[in-house]
């Protein structure tokens, strides 16, 4: 099956709640973006998201994190496609150290979990 793995870095911007606290829909926006390779992979095509069946969120998301978001088709259909998805906090920021300094972790932190289903139409697939 197909595989995709983005990795970044929240921002300031990216913190939605006191505490520099990161919103969980931005780990749905990283899937998107995960689906989104995923389908130009396997299609040809964007194609698009048509639902979530499964969110779980286990862990908070600070700003300063790097989170590693990766994802994989799992089954397929004539247009649909299935997805599972998981984002890990990998890098984490040590502000009681210095400002600048961070520390990678060697298991990474499960932050959320999702399955989920796109759809490219037969029209769209170039593959």
């Amino acid at each position: 099956m197909l595989k995709s793995m983005i990795r970044l870095r929240m921002s300031s911007h990216d913190a939605h709640y006191g505490g520099n606290l990161v919103d969980g829909a931005r780990m749905l926006q990283l899937f998107g973006d995960v689906a989104t390779e995923l389908l130009i992979l396997r299609d040809g095509d964007e194609g698009l998201f048509k639902a979530y069946d499964m969110v779980e969120f286990m862990a908070p998301v600070y700003a300063g994190d790097f989170i590693e978001a990766v994802g994989e088709i799992i089954d397929e259909g004539n247009s649909s496609r299935r997805m599972k998805f998981e984002a890990r906090k990998v890098i984490v920021p040590r502000p009681d150290i210095s400002d600048s300094a961070c520390d990678f972790l060697e298991e990474p932190i499960v932050v959320c979990r999702a399955t989920g289903t796109c759809v490219t139409p037969k029209a769209s697939q170039r593959k």
